[in-house]
């Protein structure tokens, strides 16, 4: 920058020396006052002596005596008139040059802010989350179901390294995973003092970004899964840890931050000690600001819905714009059996239309993530940062979106709730396929 901005001379330099400065018009300039009174084809003072129409001759043949005695007068005004001229577009010149200096300076200045901010939130994110509970607890795994942890005399081999079906998986380090939540509420979030009264999280999905190739994948995860949950009291003592739908979680805390810690801490546990690099959950009610900051999203109704607010039926071509994308990503009869498990398809479905829709915006605005997060902050929860965002904006332009995936398992009836029971060799597979790199 600074090179950049030494080309230019200081304003007192260019009015003295500039090519084009006042000061050196008058001196050396084709178009000086001076030279052209001396040396100029229309000089007046060599039309007083030679010109065939000067004053002088006029005088002498007696004609037109009165213009010429105000030919002085003229001619004085015609040199004020010159050097308000001249002093008037240099300081036009002078402005224009300051005004472009300092746009450079913002310019540079702000793409220099753009490139701090995104190497801050690189490593705020990567620095956040250690991998080592997952590496061990996954290799205990590996003997469980049939596999190895042992090297096998292969020399490429790494403490936390597994064989699984013959084939040696390595954790890809670089892997970067964020926890999405879809708060089952319409307000602006308000941290309740209730601490059983945070929200159930009706959507919960698993966003993973692959730098190694540049492609993100989603997993979605049942909001009926049945996983360790802590319990808390409504003054927020912790009462003991049951196995319980993973939902209930995120509505044991302040329907806050707290909430949200606590809902990564247990579907962490789910996967096994995942690390988890960021959170973000959104009251339900952003979803038409969501939907419609990319323009609506076309997709094909995956069942027959009957609301009273809105009807779509199976296979029926639908435009979704504003609360119609709510109602077909929140709506559901409780009282028909696995509701929740096929609302959940209606929202993997959308989403696959929905990053394909973000993945073209960015193309043209690659600010759209940071703007997005300004228009959710009313309704969103989230430990990822400004700087954060910003770095993973620009990563985001280059990745595609690759598989979204369920988990696999079965749905029963319980006690009074639906359950949903994940198969463990199937989940434990899914984690290899996602989160390791065969070697």
């Amino acid at each position: 920058m600074g090179n950049r901005a030494g080309r230019h001379e200081p304003p007192v330099a260019r009015v003295r020396t500039g090519r084009d400065s006042p000061g050196r018009e008058w001196e050396t300039g084709w178009d000086g006052p001076e030279e052209e009174w001396e040396e100029g084809w229309d000089d007046p003072e060599r039309e007083w002596e030679e010109g065939w129409d000067s004053p002088e001759g006029k005088w002498k043949t007696g004609r037109d005596r009165q213009a010429a005695a105000g030919y002085g007068n003229n001619r004085r005004k015609r040199e004020r008139k010159r050097s308000g001229s001249r002093n008037a577009g240099a300081g036009v010149r002078h402005a224009a040059v300051s005004v472009l200096l300092t746009a450079v300076v913002l310019v540079s200045v702000g793409a220099v802010g753009f490139l701090v901010l995104q190497i801050v939130g690189k490593n705020r994110l990567y620095g956040s989350v250690s991998s080592e509970e997952l590496v061990v607890r996954l290799s205990d795994a590996a003997v469980a179901f049939g596999g190895s942890t042992e090297s096998g005399g292969e020399e490429d081999w790494q403490p936390g390294d597994v064989r699984y079906e013959g084939i040696h998986y390595r954790y890809n380090q670089d892997i970067l995973t964020f926890l999405f939540l879809g708060i089952d509420r319409m307000e602006e979030v308000q941290p309740v003092k209730n601490g059983m009264d945070g929200g159930q999280s009706d959507a919960i999905f698993l966003l993973v970004l692959d730098p190694h190739k540049k492609e993100a994948a989603v997993i979605g995860v049942p909001r009926d899964t049945m996983t360790d949950v802590d319990i808390y009291t409504a003054t927020g003592t912790l009462m003991g840890t049951a196995r319980t739908q993973i939902c209930l979680q995120h509505g044991y805390g302040d329907g806050a931050a707290l909430s949200c810690e606590r809902s990564v801490k247990a579907v962490s546990g789910l996967f096994y000690g995942l690390p988890v690099h960021g959170y973000c959950a959104i009251n339900m009610g952003a979803i038409p600001l969501l939907n419609d900051a990319v323009g609506g999203i076309r997709l094909q109704s995956l069942e027959t819905l009957d609301f009273k607010e809105f009807h779509a039926e199976e296979g029926e071509e639908l435009y979704l714009q504003g609360m119609d994308a709510y109602y077909y990503l929140h709506n559901r009869d409780t009282s028909s059996f696995n509701s929740a498990g096929r609302r959940l398809q209606r929202q993997k479905q959308y989403l696959t239309e929905y990053a394909a829709a973000v993945m073209e915006a960015l193309k043209e605005d690659i600010t759209l993530p940071v703007s997005l997060y300004g228009t959710l902050s009313r309704y969103m929860v989230t430990d990822i940062s400004v700087d954060e965002v910003g770095y993973l904006a620009t990563q985001a332009a280059g990745y595609s979106l690759g598989e979204i995936y369920t988990l696999e398992g079965e749905t029963v009836m319980g006690e009074r709730f639906e359950e949903f029971h994940p198969d463990e060799e199937a989940l434990y597979r899914l984690i290899l396929e996602v989160f390791y790199e065969e070697v």
